[in-house]
């Protein structure tokens, strides 16, 4: 669909200069912009290729030249990379797919489908299951026994929810997502080598080989209004009580979410996180790429963690931690910096070594 120039701005509240009726059908960066692309030149650093490409328009930073960029029109936002927001849902052409129930799809004569409901091929939605009006379930998706998926939500292609899981409004999960398998709880007849290694910090005592039983899980999974799931994560199921996600979180591929975790609002975890079994987590925190927590502690409001950092013990709100164990950031940086110095200090130490133990000569 093309939009004006005009129609571009007024919808993102943006400002619009040079020839506000040129239409613009797609956006680009800088280099492979068309004629009727918007090219994304929010940088001076990104608008150095514009020549490169065919861009007659832009998006560029308050304060551009945007006339001596060579465009005939050009878009000014504050906050350009804000603004993306609702320019990618403007241009956003979706999956292709078809309205209604596919044919292909099984649903349960017993399932509540709300007005507008979009059921993908192959898809499956089981007994008592109620899917709020507007949603879309992909194809290959599977939404389980008494399941509750709210208004507008979106399911890419083999999502799988399972029993009872509740998940509130304008949910999104991209393919592969799981939400709602059993936790990873096992337990021995006798304490167990690992429990005692943890008590000890290193011991296993005496130890007898002993196979494990599982623990079933009988919570499901509550998910909040506004969360956003990458492809093939997983979020387990509550051994007794549900594991709980907070309105507006957003996470990222290959994230594990285990057992009864709790997590609050607007929380960011990005890729490769991994959450053990019965922790906490509070409103805003950041958890960056392959960032790893231990089970049954806390970490407070507002905290942000750098990647690859391994979470032991409880972080107080406002924390920002790197490092195994996680440390606050500036003291993790100085240990590193010490690090890189342990060559030179070893070299010292023995060059005094050397120094001292040299026979004193006798004059």
């Amino acid at each position: 669909m093309a939009y004006t120039i005009d129609q571009i701005a007024t919808a993102l509240g943006a400002m619009a200069f040079g020839a506000v009726d040129l239409e613009i059908d797609g956006v680009a960066e800088p280099v492979d912009a068309t004629a009727r692309d918007l090219a994304l030149a929010m940088k001076p650093e990104y608008a150095e290729s514009l020549p490169r490409g065919a861009a007659r328009a832009a998006m560029v930073w308050d304060g551009a030249d945007w006339q001596a960029l060579g465009l005939e029109a050009a878009i000014v936002a504050p906050r350009p990379r804000y603004v993306m927001s609702g320019l990618t849902a403007m241009m956003d052409t979706g999956q292709g797919w078809g309205d209604g129930v596919h044919p292909s799809a099984v649903v349960d004569p017993t399932a509540e489908l709300g007005a507008g409901v979009t059921v993908g091929p192959l898809a499956v939605i089981c007994a008592g299951a109620k899917i709020g009006a507007g949603t879309v379930i992909g194809p290959q998706s599977f939404v389980g026994t008494d399941a509750m998926v709210g208004t507008k939500g979106f399911l890419r292609e083999g999502v799988r929810i399972g029993a009872r899981v509740r998940i509130g409004e304008r949910f999104i999960a991209q393919p592969g997502a799981v939400v709602g398998g059993d936790g990873f709880s096992y337990v021995t007849p006798e304490k167990s080598s690992v429990e005692q290694a943890r008590q000890t910090l290193g011991d296993q005592g005496d130890t007898t080989a002993q196979s494990w039983t599982r623990i079933h899980s009988l919570g499901a999974v509550s998910i909040g209004d506004d969360v956003e799931l990458g492809a093939n994560c997983t979020i387990d199921r509550g051994t007794i009580r549900d594991t709980r996600i907070g309105n507006g979180t957003k996470i990222d591929n290959l994230v594990m979410i285990g057992h009864n975790v709790e997590i609050g609002n607007d929380c960011l975890l990005c890729g490769h996180v991994g959450i053990a079994g019965s922790t906490r987590i509070g409103n805003n925190v950041v958890l960056a790429g392959q960032t790893g927590v231990s089970d049954n502690i806390f970490i407070g409001d507002n905290v942000i963690t750098g990647g690859g950092t391994i979470v032991l013990s409880n972080i107080p709100e406002g924390r920002v931690m790197l490092g195994y164990p996680a440390m606050k950031m500036e003291t993790t940086m100085e240990v590193f910096k010490g690090v890189r110095r342990l060559k030179r200090l070893f070299d010292d130490v023995a060059q005094l070594k050397k120094t001292v133990s040299k026979p004193t000569s006798n004059d």
